[in-house]
């Protein structure tokens, strides 16, 4: 089978250890850049090129679009779609992914708990609308933040008031949720692939911050789920038309509550948690889902190294 992978860095953990899977198990693939792609659009004629070469006769892709590169990366993974080419994660999955209001308003609309959200526009309602959410605290965030970036946690009425007073002076897109206290500063990370969690981690925040990311100073060490878990988390990513996705839950007194979902979840974190080989398991899904390896084809090999 012929993968590509859009990354911008073919250094990063996750896109070395998806490479290093997919070769392993005897399949051509080709690491692209998507902004070094450009497309060309028209009837029964549109192509991708890649460096000046054009980029053809790929089976599937696997997208690890960052959010600095959302609107072009998904544009490049629209184009291949409309090619015929395979992706556990659609442009569109992305897109609702990455909004995380929008992926908060599908999922609430699937009756699946959450902290309670609220988000307002007006200066003048913003009384009103943290009056929708209750006491303090409250964490605030942007709404295309990642990785525990452009979340504050607002302990006062009138530090959340001074916190968004800040972000709409930015012109910042931004909501407030309510903090859930029992969870300690820890969530967990759920990792879906087709229909099933293959591996779950749980991320305590350090010491002093709330925020239980690992890029964020946290730790993380392997997670058994209940059944209500694993079912919570795959209905997300389902609802959301990801076939991979990190999907966070909190802990809560009234039960399993859905943070976020990432369209694209790194791998090194999890991978030296759980043990679990979650690049392996992504690779079998193509290969399910995309007609399986066609290693003895030296003119479909050639070709991609081409491209």
């Amino acid at each position: 089978m012929k993968i590509a992978i859009l990354s911008r860095n073919t250094r990063l953990y996750s896109t070395k250890r998806l490479v290093e899977a997919a070769r392993v198990r005897g399949h051509v693939v080709r690491v692209l850049d998507p902004l070094r792609c450009y497309v060309r659009i028209a009837p029964g004629a549109s192509s991708i090129r890649y460096k000046g070469r054009e980029v053809r006769d790929i089976d599937a892709v696997i997208p690890r679009i960052g959010t600095t590169s959302t609107f072009y990366g998904t544009a490049v993974l629209r184009q291949l779609e409309m090619m015929g080419v395979y992706t556990p994660n659609p442009s569109d999955a992305v897109l609702r992914a990455r909004d995380k209001l929008r992926c908060l308003q599908i999922l609430a609309a699937q009756g699946i708990d959450m902290p309670v959200t609220v988000f307002g526009d007006n200066p003048d309602d913003a009384d009103d609308v943290l009056a929708l959410l209750g006491d303090p605290p409250h964490v605030i965030k942007l709404n295309e933040g990642s990785q525990g970036t452009g979340v504050v946690l607002a302990e006062k009425h009138a530090a959340s008031q001074s916190v968004i007073e800040a972000f709409r002076g930015l012109y910042a897109n931004f909501l407030v949720q309510e903090f859930i206290a029992e969870a300690q500063g820890s969530d967990l990370r759920c990792f879906v692939v087709g229909k099933k969690v293959v591996a779950a981690m749980q991320r305590d925040s350090s010491p002093g911050d709330f925020r239980a990311n690992l890029h964020r100073g946290g730790s993380a060490t392997a997670a058994t789920l209940s059944a209500e878990e694993k079912r919570i988390a795959v209905r997300a990513a389902g609802a959301l038309g990801l076939g991979i996705a990190g999907v966070d839950l909190l802990r809560s007194r009234r039960g399993p509550l859905l943070l976020e979902v990432n369209a694209s979840p790194g791998l090194e974190g999890i991978e030296a948690a759980t043990g679990v080989d979650v690049a392996g398991a992504v690779v079998e899904l193509l290969e399910a889902q995309a007609g399986g390896a066609r290693t003895d084809d030296k003119v479909h090999r050639g070709s991609l190294r081409k491209a």
